[in-house]
């Protein structure tokens, strides 16, 4: 299977790029970043002690909002239905990890951000959300990480003239 899907790239002169972790992290084109700034977040930053910087972005919606406002917002910028899990006190700063990041709420809640937005959701991420009293939106992997490869795709085209096609295969993970 994966040799197929190389050799249909070779046969037709397309290159192929895949350096994720770096596009996760980038301050500008990154996967979080790019997020921060779909949903509309303020005071974008890393969260600061966790490596690699930037794996884990930061930030705060204009005015504080109820779990289940933001829950419809995140679902109206994505286009999909968002899993939420929350509880009654409103949100003001959020911390986020695009892709499957599941596993860096325990360090979002210890930092004190009020929700923690990620693509993916395990068993243990809802209890862990629930314990430690955070808000938690699980908004899909793909709806989560598809505009950091946008946004360098537009990079390279305005700054190095490439001719690049940005190609949207919908996946409900």
């Amino acid at each position: 299977m994966k040799y197929q899907r190389i050799k249909r790239l070779l046969d037709n002169k397309i290159n192929l790029i895949a350096y994720h972790l770096p596009l996760d992290c980038h301050a500008e084109v990154g996967n979080n970043a790019q997020l921060g700034r779909m949903l509309g977040f303020t005071e974008l930053a890393p969260l600061q002690g966790i490596k690699p910087t930037g794996i884990i972005y930061r930030g705060q919606v204009a005015k504080p909002i109820a779990g289940t406002a933001l829950q419809q917002h995140i679902s109206q910028i994505l286009g999909r239905e968002i899993l939420w899990v929350g509880n009654d006190s409103p949100v003001s700063t959020l911390a986020w990890c695009t892709g499957g990041g599941q596993s860096y709420i325990e360090a979002a809640a210890e930092a004190g951000v009020d929700a923690f937005i990620t693509g993916e959701v395990s068993e243990q991420t809802v209890h862990v959300a629930r314990e430690m009293g955070i808000h938690f939106f699980s908004a899909g992997h793909h709806a989560t990480e598809r505009y950091g490869i946008k946004a360098l795709g537009e990079w390279l085209q305005q700054t190095l003239e490439l001719d690049v096609q940005f190609i949207d295969i919908p996946n409900p993970a």
